[in-house]
């Protein structure tokens, strides 16, 4: 199937590895520009030079950069408009799930969360925007099935999740007759380093329990598996998708709906 994405110019925040990275490697599986981000220098070094091996110097840049600071946003956005002249799709992937099991963190908890998970997004479509207005192209977030009902995950991290959907659902409809906006709610996908990764070491047999007790298809998911589906969203094969979450999660959710 030709997703129509040859060339297309592509911004992947929070991109140096997992999940981020892996839509950055499908969008330049179509044949699109992508550009990836990170605020952590050696990863985001590392994960250029895979891919600019695999695809070339000419699809492939990095560029670092802290998204919950609209000033190093501002730069990068002068950055792409410098090399491309404009910019077709955005996506919005910075994110940590780690915090603290309290009911309601302290403040100053909150708004680290807060920040790395809600701000950073926010501050994205900010800079962005006018940009993705001008080619009629379109936003994706990637938000969690945490930010669509308590799954017990920390309450500051969905509830920035949550605001991230808020957020995508209104975008889309003031923002119908040019861009496209659609949310992607991963559930639990393992790699390499990240926080299940961090966690299965910590306790293997916890943590298979609980995949097998509320996960249906009784497994992680796959960075791969996101991947697919938002490179999908952001073609013409979904020109009539705006507004969506889609969620991701091996059935987790549709006994929760």
């Amino acid at each position: 199937m030709d997703l129509e994405l040859q060339n297309k110019r592509v911004i992947v925040t929070g991109s140096s590895r997992g999940i981020g990275e892996a839509i950055a490697r499908g969008f330049l599986n179509e044949g699109a520009k992508v550009c990836i981000t990170s605020r952590g220098p050696k990863q985001l070094l590392e994960t250029e030079k895979k891919l600019v091996k695999e695809f070339g110097r000419d699809q492939v840049s990095s560029i670092l950069c802290d998204c919950s600071d609209p000033i190093e946003l501002d730069k990068l956005k002068n950055t792409i408009v410098s090399q491309w002249g404009g910019l077709d799709i955005l996506v919005t992937n910075v994110g940590d799930g780690r915090s603290v099991e309290d009911a309601l963190p302290s403040e100053v908890q909150w708004e680290k969360v807060w920040k790395i998970n809600f701000e950073s997004t926010l501050n994205s479509v900010r800079a962005f925007l006018s940009l993705i207005q001008d080619s009629k192209g379109c936003i994706l977030f990637i938000s969690s099935i945490a930010g669509m009902e308590s799954i017990g995950a920390p309450v500051d991290y969905s509830t920035a999740k949550t605001a991230i959907i808020a957020l995508a659902k209104n975008l889309s409809k003031k923002l119908s007759k040019d861009v496209r906006v659609n949310v992607l709610s991963p559930g639990n996908i393992w790699f390499p380093g990240g926080s299940w990764d961090e966690k299965i070491k910590l306790d293997s047999e916890s943590v298979n329990s609980l995949i097998k007790s509320s996960v249906p298809m009784n497994r992680f998911g796959t960075p791969d598996e996101v991947s697919d589906a938002a490179v999908f969203l952001c073609s013409k094969r979904a020109s009539f998708i705006t507004g969506s979450v889609m969620a991701i999660d091996g059935g987790q959710t549709v006994g929760i709906f």
